[in-house]
This record gives structure tokens, C-alpha cells and sequence, in this order.
């Protein structure tokens, strides 16, 4: 009896020794995984010309002020006071941040999807964005807690007025059977959430690169209080609503 119960006993620790060993395994695989995809990342960037944001790069503006931000300062203030008889311009709501959230389906299935949807928002945003993960399990979905499901990025500052100014100016105008972006994104307290259906309308984007139709959801977050000024705001900067 006491042999069995040592031989037994030692059963478990050897596969409690072979489990923490194959977890420190797969530990040791995902960030292998993740410093070959950083490593590709940054290959393709130099390869097309695209800069990555460093570490705390983004806080800095460049010496070049981008256009957008110039015409809100020069003609958006003055237009926004005289219209809601703003008697300081800092009441003048401001934008505060774009976020780019894209989210993959098939992700669930196979998380290498994923590496084309981060290096196509990378591309977009000029900047690295984050995987986002699933905070609880959905069997319905065969979606594990953890799961990488999709990719984000936030943009500040110059990177912001850039994009929003390529965004409204150029992206937009491409998609097909074009008459306006709706209305009815608003959330009452000053942001502005629109749909994109086709990651192909940036033309940053190679066409013969991509292996799917993705969308995405971009959310511009501004200081105003309530619709009307965050959409007095938009529509100032450029924004094409529908009429």
C-alpha cells in the first residue's frame, strides 16, 4: 500500500511538472511569436516607407503643424464662437482622441488572421495598434476568455488631425455610391461613432495584398457636451454628413 501510494504520488508531480512546464512552453512560443510579428511589423513599415511611432514619439507633434489642425485653430474657432456665442475660446469644443477598432470573426478559429488585420490598421493608423481580447467565454460563439478577437488603436495629437483629415478628405470620397455618413452616430455626450465597411478605401492599403473584406468602427472623441456642438464641430473640420 505504501508503494502504490508513493508510486502514485509521484504520477501527479511528474504531470503536474510536465504541465507547468509545457504552460511555460506556451508562454515562451507567444512571445517568440510576438517578437517575430513586431520584427515583420517593422520590416514591412521600412519596406513601404511607413514610420512607427516610438516610445512616447506620439506625445510630440512634428515640425510641420498637419493642415487640419491648422484650419481648426484659424477658421473653426472663430466660426463655432460667433455661432454658440462663445465668449472664451477655450469653450470652443476640441477634438480629444480617435480610436480604430477592428474586430475578426474568424479570429476564433485561427488567431493568425489577425497578423494581416494588425499589419493593415498599422498601416492606416501610422501607428501600432494592440490586440484586444475576449473578457469572458461565449460557447455560443466557441469564444474562450482571453482570446485574441480583433485589434485596436488610439490616435492623439497630430497622428489624430491626420488621419481624420485623410479620412474625410480622401477615404470617404472613395467609398461607392458615396452621399454622406449618417447622422445618428452621436452618443449625446459629444462622440461620434462610423462604420467603415471596406479597409480598401484608404489608399495606403495594397489591393492585391489583401486576403479579405474587413470593417472597422472609428470613434471620434471630442470635448463638447451635447450633439449639437460635437456635430457643429465635425461639420466645420470637414466631416461629409448626410443631407
Amino acid at each position: 500500500m505504501v508503494a502504490e501510494k508513493e508510486e502514485k504520488k509521484a504520477e501527479g508531480a511528474s504531470a503536474e511538472d510536465a504541465a507547468r512546464k509545457a504552460k511555460t512552453d506556451a508562454k515562451k512560443a507567444a512571445a517568440e511569436a510576438g517578437k517575430a510579428r513586431a520584427k515583420k511589423a517593422k520590416e514591412d513599415a521600412a519596406a513601404s516607407g511607413l514610420k512607427i511611432a516610438a516610445a512616447g514619439e506620439t506625445k510630440v507633434s512634428p515640425t510641420k503643424t498637419p493642415r487640419l489642425s491648422k484650419h481648426y485653430k484659424e477658421k473653426v474657432i472663430p466660426a463655432l464662437m460667433k455661432e454658440f456665442q462663445f465668449k472664451n475660446p477655450m469653450q470652443v469644443p476640441r477634438l480629444s482622441k480617435v480610436v480604430i477598432n477592428c474586430a475578426v470573426k474568424d479570429a476564433v478559429a485561427n488567431p493568425k488572421v489577425l497578423d494581416g488585420t494588425f499589419d493593415e490598421i498599422m498601416t492606416i493608423a501610422g501607428q501600432k495598434p494592440v490586440m484586444t481580447r475576449a473578457r469572458k467565454a461565449i460557447a455560443a460563439f466557441k469564444v474562450r476568455a482571453g482570446n485574441p478577437v480583433g485589434v485596436v488603436v488610439t490616435l492623439r495629437r497630430a497622428r489624430m488631425y491626420e488621419f481624420l483629415d485623410r479620412l474625410m478628405n480622401v477615404a470617404l470620397p472613395r467609398v461607392r455610391d458615396f452621399k454622406g455618413v449618417g447622422t445618428k452616430g452621436f452618443d449625446g455626450r459629444g462622440n461620434y461613432s462610423l462604420g467603415l465597411r471596406e479597409q480598401i478605401i484608404f489608399p495606403e492599403i495594397n489591393y492585391d495584398k489583401v486576403d479579405k473584406i474587413r470593417g472597422m468602427t472609428v470613434t471620434i472623441t471630442t470635448t463638447a457636451n451635447t450633439n449639437e456642438h460635437a456635430r457643429a464641430l465635425l461639420t466645420e473640420l470637414g466631416m461629409p454628413f448626410r443631407k
